[in-house]
């Protein structure tokens, strides 16, 4: 079942998830990572605002996986279903997010555009010792007058819809001040003038520098570990075991003492 989001449901139980698209750079600790399916903040003429999102929230830190049934905006945007997943492995450092939103419907400027869809919009990130690296997979892309973009899209592969200030970017890759490296499948952004102001962001993920890995003590190392914990937990053990095997001192009756 797809779930509509109403003008209403936006400004009250979607108003305190409401994310202002871009007016923040992404950022991801080292071996944190991140994901949502889709975010919307736009601000149409002749349309109520719309601050909606992120749908299918997921980060490595929990829950590492989301999914939502839908959305259904009027005259903007149509989805099935929308997924996330995030990943880490303690042993080497990585971390990876997953992206994917079905069955996308983007009617946001349909004067220029003619319509926008999709079979699946989906983004994925991955960091390692080496680095980090991200893709944009659009399969069954319909750009209608727009013209062609490749299944897999070069990064930041742009599109000037011919209005004042909009552009679309499909595989936009953003390498954060933190060393994060943030993959939107398609951005659309309004600069202002006729078509309105705001971002529409479909499949982004996040994935942060590699964590430090963490080691499994063996061999000598699990030794060295053994040796220490033997110098300083014998002694107390030592101490405690003399305190409980001492005689308790005698007292003596004293005759006459009262």
């Amino acid at each position: 079942m797809r779930v509509p989001v109403t003008r209403h449901a936006a400004a009250a139980g979607l108003a305190a998830a409401a994310l202002v698209v871009g007016a923040t750079p992404a950022s991801a600790a080292p071996g944190d990572a991140s994901a949502d399916g889709a975010r919307v903040d736009l601000s149409l003429p002749g349309r109520a605002a719309v601050s909606a999102g992120p749908f299918a929230a997921a980060d490595a830190n929990g829950p590492t996986t989301a999914t939502f049934a839908g959305v259904d905006l009027p005259n903007t945007l149509k989805t099935g279903v929308i997924s996330a997943s995030t990943s880490r492995d303690d042993k080497t450092g990585g971390v990876g997010s997953r992206a994917s939103t079905a069955d996308v419907r983007l009617d946001l400027l349909p004067t220029a555009t003619g319509g926008v869809s999709a079979e699946l919009v989906g983004a994925e990130c991955a960091a390692t010792q080496k680095g980090v690296v991200g893709r944009t997979d659009l399969v069954g892309l319909d750009l209608g007058g727009l013209g062609e973009v490749d299944a897999r899209p070069a990064p930041d592969t742009t599109i000037d819809v011919g209005l004042p200030g909009a552009e679309v970017v499909f595989n936009e890759q953003v390498r954060n001040a933190d060393g994060s490296l943030t993959v939107n499948a398609v951005h659309v952004t309004l600069g202002g003038g006729a078509p309105g102001t705001g971002d529409l962001v479909l499949s982004s993920v996040t994935c942060g520098p590699a964590g430090l890995p963490i080691p499994m003590a063996s061999g000598a190392g699990l030794c060295v570990g053994l040796g220490l914990l033997a110098l300083f937990g014998v002694p107390v053990g030592a101490a405690a075991l003399r305190r409980r095997h001492e005689p308790a001192p005698v007292r003596t009756a004293v005759k006459g003492a009262r």
